[in-house]
């Protein structure tokens, strides 16, 4: 199927003819075989408002790329010049140079994402969007939904670590009918690299606190067999005490071509152990946690002029978690630690039937998700001993089921761009019924370089397992909770030329049933409960310029970009009601991001400074009196130098400093962030 697109270089208007080419992004299956298979496909979303600092060699060519780029912001196929959302990539270029040594603290850079760290380098990170919480966004790994359903304090468990991304793929806003339900307030989708480019990396770096990451990368090709396996070591003896880590990754990801389809199938395995000082409740500060997650996926893409895109993944996760590290030291009630285990099995297709009048997408998914515990679900009739622990049993189980149904219709006319459908949902064991979820987004170009774009959509929220049974010193889950419902309404415009890239947006939200953790005065215990109504309304703005681009005879400024999000939600709580996520929220995010040189070859400086404003606080547990967030500025800096080896070596050397002038900030609660840390590294990157 072909599409004219347009663009524009330097003021000429040409037209080009695109062809769709293959990329797989499905979703889910249920673990209940007998159920059946059916579908998410997609993904995901894509854009180019480059957030905080781009990279040097950004430039025109690229934003074309990115203009006509096959992204998955519907069911069926379509370019991002096409889209009708608010969407962000974050490239392989920015991933390079920005300080970061975490996809967590990649994250921070990305507009109207809200970042809160628990453990140092994203060792743990609740992640949110749009004023969310962390349970309500969805996050994907080339396209496969490999969300947690215990918590989605477990969700960024990947089995990746940075050299392994291609770029990050960022949807602002609901997208049920795209992606399925528990896309409530975005979804973030990690690409990573298929072995398409035969290398292999080597990275070494190193800082304060005895932080070590060792990490190596090969990327290969045999015949039509495309292959990528990366494995990372890293760890720390914290910043303070009780906040030392060890993490291991291991990946592969393979692209198989077999005539005109496309088999697609990765791996992975993570393992962290680290020292949870106050995650949870700062009454407890010797916390230790440890998780260990598999995944494997295996998808399809026919090819011919219907799309047909199958999958199927599994994803089991272990977490311990002990409220006392020191059992010595623990209070006399402890009876033990905390024992999790979750399967999530999933199955899916998707068909895309082009036709006069458009395209049209069919298809639906399962989603089976179990739970064994010692905690969450219902009491077993025999307990169970824990797999790969030398004690500790599952004397709880919970099994739940979701099956998704979609049809969606897209259709274009010139510059014109419309994609309409709706997704139905049904959810076993809990009684929630049958709901539908319709959404429809335009975009118009009315000028090759001003897009305006509108979109409304409905999603849906389920429960996690912790929602709804947890139970401890200090919180009390609630079986009868209710899913969470939302309405959304956006609308935007971008302006794009050669050198500069503007992007503003705004949204309003109509939330139900919202579920949030909190307490009212005189109570200690925090229980979960369904808030009836959130109103949330926002507004977005991004601005990217390439100044080498603008002012093509000097080469030390190169790029300055900057983002910022404003959110306001409507309170509707009772009086001294502190809630813990739904009312706690990021009012104010501004990044502003510079890259220069110095007038030296290959050696340049990348400055990000965030300035953050959160609702809500948090009581403090040495005083019992209720603080509020107080505003901070954070600066990273980074110096990066890749001499010019060889056609067949690159070398890149960097220093670093995150919070460079040592600010004393908390992201939640009482749980203090790193002061200022600094690091070294080099990588090599050799041909094959």
């Amino acid at each position: 199927m072909k599409r004219k697109e347009f663009y524009e270089t330097k003021k000429e208007v040409f037209f080009k003819n695109w062809m769709h080419k293959n990329y797989a992004v499905f979703n889910t299956l249920n673990r209940q075989i007998k159920i059946g298979f059916l579908s998410l496909a997609y993904f995901t979303c894509l854009g180019y408002h480059l957030t905080l600092a781009g990279n040097t060699t950004d430039s025109i060519n690229t934003k074309i790329r990115l203009d006509e780029i096959e992204i998955n912001a519907r069911r069926g196929p379509a370019i991002y010049s096409e889209a009708g959302r608010t969407v962000t990539i974050l490239s392989r270029a920015q991933i390079e140079t920005l300080p970061v040594q975490s996809v967590q603290d990649l994250l921070r850079y990305a507009m109207s994402i809200d970042v809160r760290e628990r453990g140092p380098l994203g060792i743990q990170a609740d992640v949110s969007v749009r004023g969310g919480s962390f349970d309500q966004l969805m996050v994907l790994l080339n396209g496969i939904n490999i969300s947690d359903p215990q918590t989605g304090h477990h969700t960024l468990n990947l089995p990746i670590d940075l050299s392994s991304i291609e770029r990050v793929e960022i949807l602002n806003g609901p997208a049920a009918r795209i992606y399925g339900p528990n896309a409530f307030s975005g979804a973030i989708n990690f690409i990573t690299n298929t072995g398409a480019r035969e290398e292999a990396t080597v990275s070494i770096s190193g800082g304060e606190n005895r932080l070590y990451n060792l990490g190596a990368t090969v990327a290969y090709g045999t015949g039509s067999l495309n292959n990528f396996l990366a494995v990372n070591k890293g760890g720390s003896d914290g910043y303070i005490d009780n906040t030392d880590f060890d993490l291991f990754n291991i990946y592969y990801h393979g692209q198989l071509k077999i005539d005109q389809q496309q088999l697609s199938f990765q791996s992975g395995y993570t393992e962290k152990a680290f020292g949870a000082n106050a995650f949870y409740s700062a009454r407890f500060p010797d916390q230790f946690e440890n998780t260990r997650t598999f995944f494997n996926s295996i998808s399809m893409e026919s090819g011919g002029l219907v799309k047909v895109r199958p999958n199927l993944y599994w994803r089991r996760h272990h977490d311990r978690f002990e409220l006392f590290r020191d059992m010595q030291g623990a209070e006399s009630w402890y009876s033990g630690h905390n024992y999790h285990m979750t399967d999530v099995f999933g199955a899916g297709v998707n068909a895309s039937i082009p036709w006069e009048l458009g395209t049209t997408s069919i298809g639906g998914e399962m989603r089976g998700e179990s739970v064994w515990s010692n905690v969450l679900g219902i009491p077993m009739d025999e307990p169970m001993k824990t797999p790969g622990e030398k004690e500790g049993q599952f004397t709880h189980h919970f099994t739940r089921n979701n099956a998704s149904f979609f049809l969606e219709h897209a259709y274009s006319i010139n510059t014109l761009n419309i994609s309409a459908g709706i997704l139905m949902n049904q959810n076993s064991q809990l009684g929630y019924g049958t709901d539908w979820f319709p959404g429809i987004d335009l975009s118009y170009w009315f000028t090759p370089n001003l897009k305006w774009f509108a979109a409304w959509n409905q999603a849906l929220r389920l429960p996690t397992f912790t929602d709804l049974f947890y139970s401890g010193p200090t919180n009390v889950g609630n079986p009868d909770l209710k899913p969470e419902k939302a309405s959304t309404i956006e609308s935007g415009y971008r302006w794009r030329n050669h050198w500069l890239d503007f992007q503003q947006g705004g949204f309003y939200r109509i939330g139900e049933n919202l579920i949030d953790w909190g307490r009212v005065p005189g109570e200690d215990i925090y229980t979960t409960s369904n808030i009836n109504r959130i109103e949330a309304w926002g507004i977005e703005y991004a601005l990217n310029i390439s100044v080498t681009e603008a002012i093509p005879h000097q080469n030390i400024i190169k790029n300055i970009s900057v983002n910022y999000s404003f959110i306001n939600q409507n309170k509707k709580a009772d009086e001294g009601y502190e809630s813990a996520y739904v009312l706690d929220h990021l009012k104010h995010k501004l990044n502003i991001g510079l890259v220069h040189g110095i007038g030296i070859d290959h050696l340049t400086f990348n400055w990000n400074a965030q300035f953050q404003e959160r609702e809500g606080g948090f009581t403090s547990s040495s005083t019992g009196i209720y603080q509020t967030y107080q505003p901070f500025w954070r600066t990273d800096f980074r110096i990066n130098w890749q001499p010019k080896v060889s056609p067949d070596y690159i070398l890149h050397l960097y220093a670093e400093a995150t919070n460079l002038f040592d600010k004393r900030y908390a992201d939640l609660g009482e749980l203090y962030q790193p002061g200022r840390w600094v690091r070294m590294g080099v990588r090599m990157n050799f041909r094959l």
